[in-house]
């Protein structure tokens, strides 16, 4: 019985051959199942993170900063492949971030809610600098940047349901600028806010009603509304678009982030570990690993998926 399979290796280099590979291909199904797309696992332990989890956004490092890590006016940094957040700087006393982004060069720029301040911190750095301030607003909440770093922010009025969308940038002679852009329709509570990739529309959620907009922007003006898609009131909260165009929407009380054409044709709802996601961003050496941030039980998950984010594309200088 010993002696059959050392008669095989000699006298069959072809069976020998099928042998291996056949063990090969036995071993490869564990590695592709860790790579599971829209598959969404828990990243950082639960209560990391106060009711205000938000943020989120990703350098090009791989690092993830999520706002209000332990208490209000932090911002916490989850490290590249780690599974554990720690502190990475404060903003001034009062001051309560609402959401992060990654400009072209590396700059980080932070909503902070409660003064009505945008922030700035230097890539490199971790002192965060005043941005623009406007006692005219009443949050801001989400913020998206564009390719030559304008800034636009979503400003709701939670108790009136309704918002507005600021455009805030730098004039010629330097100093940042700020107004409310005017817009065909009068806006419910204007949340989750993300570009196209090639920048022309703005993707605007409101909460009170549930429904996602989109506008063709036209200098410091909103045109051509269009209702991209409803779904139920106060179910929707902070979104992300990709390369593709595709919008990622996170679907709060319902636990899942629902991926959805431009045209408003929904792909999929990917399942979440919990049922409060606030807001999510792309990252990851490839930008194809969607970061969520859960207001239920204080933690990250994540999720694989096929298109880097345009958030990332754009860090890379590619878009």
């Amino acid at each position: 019985m010993a002696s059959a399979p050392t008669t095989m290796a000699i006298t069959s280099g072809r069976n020998f051959w099928c042998l291996c590979s056949s063990i090969l291909l036995v071993a490869t199904p564990p590695a592709a199942a860790e790579t599971k797309l829209f598959d969404s696992v828990q990243v950082t332990p639960a209560g990391e993170y106060t009711f205000g989890i938000e943020g989120p956004a990703a350098d090009l490092d791989g690092n993830l900063f999520v706002v209000n890590l332990g208490k209000p006016g932090t911002i916490g940094r989850l490290p590249a492949g780690g599974a554990a957040s720690e502190p990475f700087t404060a903003l001034p006393e009062g001051s309560v971030g609402n959401a992060i982004r990654f400009a072209r060069d590396g700059t980080m720029f932070i909503a902070d809610y409660k003064k009505h301040n945008i922030f700035a911190i230097a890539k490199g750095a971790t002192e965060p600098s005043l941005w623009f301030h406007s006692d005219e607003m009443n949050q801001p909440n989400d913020i998206t940047i564009a390719r030559d770093g304008t800034i636009y922010a979503s400003d709701p009025n939670w108790k009136g349901r309704e918002g507005h969308i600021w455009r805030i940038a730098k004039a010629a002679d330097g100093r940042v600028q700020g107004q409310i852009m005017p817009a065909p329709r009068a806006m419910g509570t204007t949340n989750g806010i993300d570009l196209s990739p090639d920048g022309k529309t703005l993707y605007v959620g409101e909460s009170s009603s549930g429904q996602i907009w989109s506008y063709a922007i036209s200098g410091n003006e909103l045109a051509g509304a269009r209702l991209v898609k409803s779904f139920q009131p106060d179910t929707v909260d902070g979104l992300r678009t990709d390369v593709a165009g595709r919008l990622y929407v996170a679907r709060i009380l319902k636990g899942t982030i629902a991926l959805m054409k431009p045209t408003g044709a929904v792909e999929r709802e990917i399942a979440l570990k919990a049922k409060e996601p606030t807001n999510l961003a792309f990252g990851g050496n490839d930008g194809k690993t969607v970061f969520v941030t859960q207001r239920q039980g204080g933690f990250i998950e994540s999720f694989r998926t096929d298109q880097p984010g345009r958030e990332h594309c754009l860090q890379r200088g590619r878009c």
